[in-house]
């Protein structure tokens, strides 16, 4: 098979060849009118370009709902962040002003519940 500009012309298939023209780059498509199933090839790849760029489209579309969805997702995620930071800083201001006795009374609470444990399972065992 011979380049662009070579001597001899390039046959693809039935009904087409390739001429040397003006200047290598360029080349000269001839086509024979004995074979004319290149109607049938053109209409053929015209609705195979339809569906491309309907799958193009349809794949546009789907980046588009992704995307909005994502944002919608991002400002729900900054409005839950916001809500978190107000209640513990609610909560810091709680506990400062009430003190440490939240502490106590739950270590006593734990303490209380240990000792019921402790005794039920003394009575229990008899």
């Amino acid at each position: 098979m011979a380049a662009y500009g070579g001597a001899a012309p390039y046959r693809s298939r039935e009904g087409l060849s390739t001429r040397p023209g003006a200047s290598s780059e360029e080349i000269q498509l001839r086509i024979d009118p004995m074979h004319g199933d290149l109607d049938d090839e053109i209409t053929g790849l015209r609705s195979q370009v339809k569906k491309l760029r309907n799958v193009a489209q349809e794949i546009g579309a789907e980046a588009k709902f992704q995307n909005d969805f994502i944002n919608q997702l991002q400002m729900t995620l900054i409005k839950a962040q916001a809500g978190v930071k107000n209640n513990v800083r609610r909560l810091n201001k709680s506990i400062i002003q009430n003190g440490s006795n939240n502490v106590v009374h739950v270590v006593l609470f734990a303490l209380l519940c240990f000792f019921v444990v402790y005794l039920w399972s003394k009575m229990s065992r008899k």
